[in-house]
């Protein structure tokens, strides 16, 4: 799994066994592997707003199924030496969304160089069948949550939350619909001012954030984004929350805010904004994980805005390291398409229907047949 953050890929293995109504995860380990600087460069150079060849395109497309392929091996390892499938869900490059609605989305990873290093079938372009039935094609992770959350009839509405590049939430009560949508931008505008006012892929674990101060004025106005009010199902990424949005807002500020400053005013955006949706749906619990759950600035924030109607706790207590939540969803994901059952959520993604997900690259046997009874819950086997 690489994400909107694009500083590396995320390996998990996964076993998967069904007993009756549940579904078992056991994981079976997890490993991080970075992008080199100029593997980095190259996705930046080629993401929105600016602009590129085809030539880019095809030569960014096989370098990251070369480095996919790479990841797939670690997870081979990781399983034993052997695997059922594999799940390379790509490197979104655009997600391309047109008056409120998703027309398309692109991925690029060269999934043929991935089936070919590990010798299985290989899932891909996990976003596109849900596109084309009326989605948004994300955030699929809701999938994950709720079974993993799935609640007992009388528990309180809880929510999963993602701290990538972007924020996603999903929440997930008794007797109602899944609800599940992008909040806004997590590590996509932090990351970016570090770039740019540090000269550092990160603010690590948010510590020049904690020795600034909150500007008023430049959150006033990262607040007035459209975004955050339009209604649900909605998604975004950097197509919209990139350097250059950041550039603009600080230009109409007028005035020069320091380094600090500006990104502790970007940490309490994401934890207000974070917050504002976890009130608004009433939850009593939000479980987080992703890259952003490191960034103890960010965290403690966000836990002392829910402090006294909601506890902050991390997917780690469930049994599933917040580092590589999306990459065992994203297993899931997997083996859901592999039985032939649905992956995305209508409900979340405002699909017409529940769409079967991603592309198989044979690389071995095809999918199995679909389970007699389709889970309702999801459980971890340590």
């Amino acid at each position: 799994m690489s994400g909107t953050s694009y500083d590396g890929v995320d390996v998990a293995a996964a076993e998967f066994t069904v007993e009756g109504e549940t579904l078992w995860l056991r994981p079976l380990g997890h490993r991080g592997i970075d992008y080199d600087e100029e593997l980095r460069a190259s996705i930046g150079g080629l993401l929105p707003p600016a602009n590129t060849t085809i030539e880019a395109v095809c030569r960014l497309d096989n370098r990251l199924g070369e480095v996919f392929a790479e990841a797939a091996a670690v997870g081979l390892e990781l399983a034993g030496g052997a695997a059922d499938l594999v799940v390379s869900p790509g490197q979104t490059v655009f997600h391309w969304v047109q008056d409120g609605t998703v027309r398309g989305t692109l991925q690029l990873g060269a999934v043929a160089r991935v089936a070919a290093r590990v010798g299985v079938p290989v899932l891909s372009d996990l976003r596109s069948a849900d596109v084309a039935a009326g989605g948004q094609g994300a955030p699929l992770v809701p999938a994950f949550d709720a079974l993993l959350l799935a609640p007992d009839a009388d528990a309180p509405p809880r929510a999963a939350l993602n701290l990538g590049g972007i924020a996603n939430l999903t929440v997930v009560a008794p007797g109602a619909p899944v609800l599940g949508y992008d909040v806004g931008p997590a590590n996509a505008l932090l990351d970016a001012a570090a770039r740019r006012l540090l000269g550092r892929p990160c603010d690590l674990d948010g510590a020049r954030a904690a020795a600034g101060r909150v500007h008023p004025g430049l959150l006033e106005l990262l607040l007035a984004e459209p975004y955050y009010a339009a209604p649900a199902p909605k998604s975004t990424g950097k197509e919209l929350f990139h350097a250059g949005y950041l550039d603009e807002r600080l230009s109409a500020l007028g005035e020069p805010v320091p380094a600090d400053d500006v990104l502790a005013t970007l940490t309490e955006l994401t934890a207000r904004v974070v917050a504002a949706e976890c009130d608004r749906h009433g939850v009593a619990e939000v479980v987080a994980a992703g890259g952003g759950v490191r960034n103890i600035t960010l965290r403690n924030r966000i836990a002392a805005l829910g402090a006294g109607r909601w506890r902050l706790r991390t997917t780690a207590e469930l049994g599933i390291p917040a580092q590589a939540k999306e990459a065992y969803a994203f297993a899931l994901l997997g083996w859901l398409s592999w039985h032939g059952l649905p992956g995305a959520i209508p409900s979340v993604t405002g699909a017409s229907r529940a769409a079967v997900l991603g592309s198989w690259t044979p690389a071995g046997p095809g999918p199995r047949a679909t389970p007699t009874v389709p889970p309702r819950r999801l459980r971890v086997r340590l």
